[in-house]
Parts: structure tokens; C-alpha cells; sequence
């Protein structure tokens, strides 16, 4: 039973007390549970004497039932208060002694009740653009560099930005050779920007069977120190050079992504682009709602789970190894646990639930960003805890959907860039 609690907004201090008969027979009742499963010579579980197991188990078992009674009283109390708790309380108990009554305290955070959101009073903005031509095209041209052929060129034939120039070559560093910086035969596309800088472009113009040297310098932030900023010399061969010979767009070239024509196939890339135009909308919608719940409703905070947010803000900060601005995250922190319980709050309100469906074509769209997608798949199914924290995700996404169809919505037209300009969802 509870003895004083002492309240200071949603932060709650509470005392009490356990009688000694009530720890006496929770004891009791967990020792019986003991003696059902484990093994002492001499006797058959179930049938080990209760003065047998006190000698062996009676502190664990006392530490057990103190907790249980603790627990329970804590249940009973949030039910009679009508209060939901924002974590796992701190339990302590203040003195014990054998046979004597307890004293204990809890202390723990609870949830704000959620004020009224007239979301109807919300006004946001939904940005349109029309799919220009030009991205078509732009589309159509990937498609067929996607599926180009590397064709080998004459002798005479100068390498240009975009070939393939396979090459040997080996760097030296102050006149001697240098670990790293020797290869045989490799295909470097040239303009690609995969070696340092100076050194593609120096390749240009040049045909197979050349043998030549380059000067170059290594960029002052190198990741191989001895390198950085050094001034080297490269021997280099071209054994011979390749041109990328783009298919012709043709229909024929359309069946092989599953369109039948051209014109379909310009009409299935206006429909994917148009998908994302929306998808890139929607993203700045959500934003602006997230915006104007952080600006206009007023919630006060458990602090608890401010510092938790805080805490792990910091922690990840400080593993990238960037500078920590503390009155910023802590706001920052306050920001995203606002929005937490406002969300949660409303998206069981009305009614938001995320379907296994739903977290299988996010896994499957996760999966897709990898080479290797087998390994996301194994990642979730080996982690409950991030399935959770994708679960997590996506209710706040469809409950911010959930919102936008009750908010007003004001249409601007814009250019197609425009829409990927915004920040990343907040």
C-alpha cells in the first residue's frame, strides 16, 4: 500500500510500504514455484519441504517477492490514478530486515494527456509539377548507357572522356615505388573521377600501345597520409581502348524491359517519374504538418524521455566524431519526443495500423538500395528490435498520412526540381 506520493508535473515520487506477512507469503508462494522445478538430492520436485527451500533459495526468492509486490502496487496505483507510465519506473527499497515490514519508494515519469488537435485549422501546402520531357529523355538515355557495349577500338583510334582505357600502371614516389600504386590490365572509364585527380584526363588522347609518364598530385586529404599532397610520377601502358556503343531506341530495345513499344515505354517512365514527383510532395507535406504540431500544440514533456533521446543524440554524435552542440540537441530532443507522443497519441486515436504487409514492402524496399539484399532480410529476421523500430517508423508515416487527410491543402505549381529540394523528413 501506498503511504504519500509526492506529484511535480508529470514527474511522480512515491512511498510504500509492504507488511511483513505480505512478504512472508509472496516468498512463500515463490519458493513453492521453486520447489516445482528444481533438483535437490534426496527429494522429487514438488516435494522438497518449504524450511529445504528457504535455506537454498530464500533470499533470491525474497528479492523476487519484493519485486512482485512492488510491481503490483505500482499496477493497482496507475489504474486507480488513470495514469500511463513514459518508461520503466525506478524501484527502491529504502531498508529491509527479516520479518520486519518494508519501505520503498518509486519514482517514474508519466504520459501527458494529449490536448484537442484541430487538424481542420491546419492549412498545407501540396506542391504539382509536370514530368518535363527532358528527364524522359534523360531517362531513356540511362536506359540505353545501362545497356551499352564496350566495343575494342583500332590502334589509331584516341581514347575519349567515357571510354575504357585498360591500362597497366605503376606510381612512384620520389623516385621509388610506392605499395598501392601498381596494377595490370585495368579498366579505368575515363571522366569516371575514380582515381585522383589530373590523372584521367591525362589519358585522353591516347592510343593502344602508348607508353608514357604523368605527373600528378595526390589531394591534401588523401586517406593514406605518406601520399597526401605529394607530387608522383606514373608509368602507364595502354594495351587497348574501349568505346561504349549506346543500343538503338527502338521498340525492340522496349521489350526488353517488359514495354511493347517506345511510346510505352516513354509512358512508363512518365508514370514512375510522376510516382516520385508525388512521393516527393507527400515527403514535404508531412514535414510541413511536423512543423506545425512542434509550432502549435503544447504538450509538456517527460523529462525522462527527453534525456533518453538526448543521450542517444549524443552518443551517436560523438561515434561520427562531430562536434556536439548541447543547447541544440537538447532542443532537437525535445522536438522529436513532442512529436513521438503526438503521433502515437493520435495515430491510436484514430485508428493507424501497420500490417505485416506493410512491413514486408518496406523491408523489400530497403532490400532493394543493396547489392546484396539477402543480407537486409537476414539483418530483420536476426533483429526484433529493428522490425520494432521499423514498425515505429511506419505508423508515424501513415499516421502523418492519417493527418493530411484532415488538414487543407492549398495546390502550388512548380518546377520539377523544386521538389527535391526539401529538407529529409524531420
Amino acid at each position: 500500500m501506498f503511504k504519500k506520493e509526492k506529484i511535480k508535473d508529470l514527474h511522480y515520487h512515491i512511498t510504500g510500504l509492504l507488511t511483513a506477512d505480505e512478504i512472508q507469503t509472496a516468498s512463500d508462494n515463490v519458493l513453492a514455484k521453486y520447489g516445482e522445478k528444481v533438483k535437490i538430492a534426496g527429494f522429487r520436485p514438488g516435494k522438497i519441504p518449504m524450511n529445504i527451500l528457504r535455506q537454498k533459495y530464500g533470499d533470491a526468492a525474497i528479492g523476487e517477492a519484493l519485486d512482485n509486490l512492488m510491481n503490483a502496487d505500482m499496477d493497482a496505483y496507475a489504474r486507480e490514478k488513470k495514469i500511463r507510465l513514459a518508461g520503466a519506473p525506478k524501484a527502491d527499497v529504502t531498508k529491509f530486515e527479516p520479518g520486519q515490514d518494508v519501505e520503498y519508494t518509486i519514482e517514474f515519469d508519466i504520459l501527458p494527456a494529449l490536448p484537442k488537435i484541430e487538424m481542420d485549422k491546419f492549412t498545407i501546402t501540396k506542391k504539382i509539377a509536370e514530368v518535363p520531357a527532358d528527364e524522359i529523355e534523360k531517362a531513356l538515355e540511362n536506359l540505353q548507357k545501362s545497356r551499352a557495349q564496350a566495343e575494342k577500338q583500332a590502334g589509331d583510334y584516341a581514347a575519349q572522356n567515357g571510354d575504357i582505357a585498360v591500362i597497366d600502371f605503376k606510381g612512384f614516389l620520389a623516385g621509388e615505388p610506392f605499395a598501392g600504386g601498381e596494377a595490370k590490365k585495368h579498366r579505368l572509364t575515363l571522366g569516371s573521377g575514380a582515381f585522383i585527380p589530373g590523372f584521367e584526363e591525362k589519358i585522353i588522347g591516347k592510343k593502344t600501345g602508348d607508353k608514357f609518364d604523368i605527373e600528378v598530385t595526390f589531394p591534401t586529404d588523401y586517406h593514406a597520409p605518406n601520399l597526401a599532397g605529394q607530387k608522383t610520377k606514373f608509368e602507364i601502358e595502354i594495351h587497348e581502348v574501349r568505346k561504349n556503343i549506346l543500343p538503338e531506341l527502338n521498340d525492340a530495345l522496349a521489350k526488353e524491359v517488359g514495354q511493347e513499344s517506345v511510346a510505352a515505354l516513354r509512358d512508363h517512365i512518365k508514370k514512375i517519374l510522376s510516382e516520385q514527383y508525388e512521393d516527393a510532395s507527400k515527403r514535404e507535406m508531412r514535414n510541413e504538418i511536423l512543423d506545425l504540431l512542434a509550432e502549435k500544440v503544447k504538450l509538456d514533456l517527460p523529462e525522462s524521455l527527453v534525456v533518453q533521446e538526448f543521450e542517444m543524440s549524443k552518443m551517436e554524435i560523438e561515434k561520427r566524431g562531430e562536434q556536439f552542440d548541447e543547447k541544440k540537441e537538447r532542443k532537437d530532443a525535445e522536438r522529436r519526443v513532442k512529436l513521438g507522443l503526438i503521433l502515437a497519441e493520435w495515430g491510436s486515436e484514430h485508428k493507424v495500423t501497420v500490417a505485416n504487409e506493410d512491413l514486408q514492402k518496406a523491408i523489400w524496399a530497403e532490400a532493394s538500395r543493396y547489392p546484396d539484399p539477402q543480407q537486409v532480410f537476414e539483418f530483420y529476421n536476426k533483429n526484433p528490435n529493428a522490425v520494432s523500430m521499423l514498425r515505429g517508423m511506419l505508423f508515424e508515416q501513415k499516421a502523418l498520412d492519417a493527418m493530411i487527410a484532415h488538414v487543407k491543402i492549398k495546390e502550388k505549381e512548380v518546377k520539377a526540381d523544386e521538389l527535391f529540394k526539401q529538407a529529409e523528413p524531420k
